[in-house]
């Protein structure tokens, strides 16, 4: 399964008032291309900072479902921030990471996930629920649980491929994308 394929199941199934922060480069892009609503945070060149973000956010806004959808390399750059997340169990909390073994957007260096496991990492911090997926069938499993839980879950799932061909920037400035964040917030 690309990344592209399993960002289509990911967007899918959000509320509208799901809260869903996206990481720097290729995973803002894609997910921006298929599905931009008002309560997609894109974080625009900020590696390694987005699930602190999502753990604050979650812990705000608990009656809202926060999505945190990352790539390895952001994963590996916060991963003391893991048992934090699982100290505080937000219930709302569902923590994506899209596991391409690459810093794609920097030229696709390789990362050292296919060393280290993502996985076993949350299970160690704590996390309740956590799954490991390559398929499109157990994503959407992993995904429905997800949602109809209120328990902190953690969802590693390994991807293949490369960013479509000729993908398009997030055309909105990162002022504009906190504007309209922040004014999603403040509805529902």
């Amino acid at each position: 399964m690309t990344r592209h394929e399993a960002l289509k199941h990911i967007l899918a199934p959000l509320s509208d008032g799901d809260l869903t922060l996206f990481t720097t480069g290729m995973i803002s892009r894609e997910a921006f291309n298929i599905r931009d609503r008002a309560e997609n945070f894109y974080m625009i060149g900020s590696m390694g900072l987005l699930n602190a973000l999502g753990l604050g956010l979650a812990l705000q806004a608990p009656a809202r479902k926060v999505w945190v959808i990352e790539g390895d390399g952001s994963a590996l750059m916060s991963l003391g921030t893991l048992p934090l997340i699982a100290t505080f169990r937000a219930h709302n909390l569902i923590h994506i990471v899209l596991d391409n073994e690459a810093y794609e957007s920097t030229g696709g260096q390789p990362t050292i996930s296919a060393e280290v496991d993502l996985a076993a990492l949350a299970e160690a911090a704590g996390y309740e629920r956590v799954w490991r997926v390559s398929d499109p069938a157990s994503l959407q499993k992993a995904l429905r649980e997800a949602v109809d839980t209120t328990s902190l879950t953690f969802i590693r799932v390994k991807v293949s491929g490369r960013a479509p061909e000729g993908l398009g920037r997030v055309s909105l400035t990162p002022e504009q994308i906190k504007q309209r964040f922040a004014q999603a917030l403040t509805q529902a």
